[in-house]
C-alpha cells in the first residue's frame, strides 16, 4: 500500500518562500527524509520522488502548475501509482490556523482553497487526509490574495521553520498509527 503525500504551493522562484507554500516547504523536508530528491514525473505534470517512511512506501509530490491547478497532477499521480484518496496525504497552508499551528484531518470542504477545490474535482472526493500548517490570518484590509502570496516575516519564519519539522513527524505518525492518535500528539 503507497501512500501519496502531495505539498500544495507554486511552483517557480518568485513564489518559493510565500506562505501558500508551506505544503512545498513540508515535502521539502519529507524528501530529505526519505533520501530522494524531486525530478520531474514522467506520466504527469508533476515532480516526484519515491521512498520509504516509517518502513512503509511512498511517493512525494508536487504539481508543476499554480495551485488552482493542482488536481489535474495529483489525479495522474494517484493513477499511475494506483493511490486510493484514503492512502492521499494533502498538505496546505491554512489560513483560519494561527502561525506556528498545525491540524491534521480526514475529509471536509475545501474552505475557499483553490488547491483543495481543484484537487476535489480531479479525483471526485474530499475524503482524503488534509494537514493543515497555519499561516494566520491577513493584517487590517489586506487582500487574501496578497497575503498568501507574500513571504513570512523573520518572526514568523523561525516558527515555519519549527512547524515544518512537527509536520513531517505528524505525517510520519499518521502513516504509523493513524489519525486518531496523531491528532492527539499533533493538533494544537
Amino acid at each position: 500500500m503507497t501512500w501519496l503525500i502531495v505539498g500544495l504551493g507554486n511552483p517557480g522562484p518568485a513564489y518559493a518562500a510565500t506562505r501558500h507554500n508551506v505544503g512545498y516547504f513540508v515535502t521539502d523536508e519529507l524528501s530529505t527524509r526519505v533520501g530522494g530528491s524531486f525530478a520531474l514525473h514522467k506520466a504527469t505534470k508533476a515532480e516526484a520522488v519515491s521512498g520509504r517512511l516509517v518502513r512503509e512506501p511512498v511517493v512525494l509530490g508536487r504539481s508543476r502548475g499554480y495551485m488552482n491547478e493542482s488536481g489535474g497532477p495529483v489525479a495522474a499521480l494517484m493513477k499511475y501509482y494506483s493511490v486510493q484518496p484514503e492512502n492521499l496525504i494533502v498538505i496546505h497552508d491554512e489560513l483560519d490556523i494561527p502561525v506556528g499551528s498545525l491540524r491534521l484531518k480526514m475529509g471536509g470542504g475545501d474552505n475557499g482553497h483553490n488547491g483543495l477545490k481543484s484537487i476535489r474535482q480531479a479525483i471526485g472526493t474530499g475524503d482524503f487526509y488534509r494537514v493543515r500548517v497555519g499561516i494566520g490570518r491577513p493584517p487590517g484590509r489586506q487582500e487574501v490574495h496578497d497575503f498568501v502570496l507574500k513571504p513570512f516575516t523573520k518572526n514568523e519564519r523561525t516558527e515555519i521553520d519549527i512547524i515544518v519539522q512537527e509536520a513531517a513527524d505528524a505525517i510520519e505518525s499518521l502513516i504509523e498509527h493513524g489519525l486518531e492518535r496523531t491528532q492527539g500528539s499533533f493538533n494544537r
